[in-house]
């Protein structure tokens, strides 16, 4: 990720803390546009002048605080999807909840370090970008795929997931909210299903920064090469449903749902439960987890 492409609005009352941001961040390579007020961070927002990868919001503010910031934010559809990072130093869960539920999925607990802010910002616009590309192939793919009434698909690796995705997605009228939603089922279905990576061992993975060699490792091995994913798609006359099937031992899905406080510092953790929000009107997990039904009504 050639990071002197991402330009991110910071929103902080503090001028030291923007002065600090400021500096973690341009020595990482990203660009910042510094502002001390949320009339300053949505004024820009209005003009649209600038293409923001990611906002880094500061929930205690004088004036207009980063709660009412965020839900003026989120209520405008282009930016329904641009990641926003909340700092507070309010830890208490209902805190959490709110941002969570607001759309904040990222959390920063002041103070915090160089390398815990660059991790969560790296997370946040890795996300954000990932969709910007699914969204694009969503463009290149014919629409007569509305069409189709059911489908069966098998695949193996984490590229073929993400294409697969893409495709499905467009059998849907609302392609561009399902496809985020089919791609994080799908990932993890190879990811932590056939690949049997848990959710502890990727985030060790990714502090070390070697989560895509030990993917590529496993897809390797004689334990794991052999799996595969099968996805079933079905139209029916007031809904859509996608059956994903992996080869794996399961997991425990139910704390997965929904967003839950603890895992908001994390870089990872909240695809399932961002897939449940925004792409599908229903998802159910059966059995120890290896299979998953997700719902689009018509």
């Amino acid at each position: 990720m050639n990071k002197s492409e991402y330009k991110i609005l910071v929103v902080d009352d503090d001028a030291l803390n923007l002065e600090l941001i400021e500096t973690f961040l341009n020595d990482e390579g990203y660009h910042c546009q510094c502002v001390d007020s949320g009339r300053q961070a949505l004024a820009i927002l209005d003009k649209r002048q600038d293409n923001f990868s990611c906002i880094l919001l500061d929930r205690m503010m004088p004036e207009m605080d980063g709660m009412e910031v965020l839900k003026k934010i989120k209520s405008q559809q282009r930016y329904s999807r641009l990641p926003i990072i909340m700092q507070t130093a309010l830890t208490g869960k209902q805190n959490m909840r709110e941002g969570l539920e607001a759309g904040a999925y990222y959390y920063l607990i002041k103070p915090y370090s160089q390398i815990t802010l660059l991790k969560i910002v790296d997370a946040a616009i890795k996300d954000y970008t990932d969709d910007i590309k699914l969204q694009h192939h969503l463009n290149e793919t014919a629409a007569s795929l509305q069409m189709m009434q059911h489908g069966s698909f098998k695949f193996s690796t984490l590229e073929q997931a993400k294409r697969l995705a893409v495709l499905l997605a467009k059998t849907c009228e609302q392609a561009d909210k399902v496809v985020m939603g089919l791609s994080e089922l799908l990932v993890n279905a190879v990811e932590h299903g056939n690949l049997g990576i848990s959710y502890q061992e990727k985030t060790q993975l990714n502090e070390k920064n070697i989560w895509q060699q030990e993917i590529d490792k496993r897809l390797q091995l004689e334990a794991y090469r052999g799996r595969q994913v099968t996805v079933n798609f079905k139209r029916m006359s007031d809904k859509l449903e996608f059956t994903i099937v992996d080869q794996g031992k399961g997991f425990d899905w139910r704390e997965y749902l929904e967003m839950r406080p603890e895992r908001a510092f994390n870089s990872h953790g909240r695809g399932i439960a961002m897939a449940k929000l925004i792409s599908f009107d229903e998802i159910e997990y059966c059995g120890n987890g290896n299979e998953v039904h997700a719902t689009v009504v018509n």
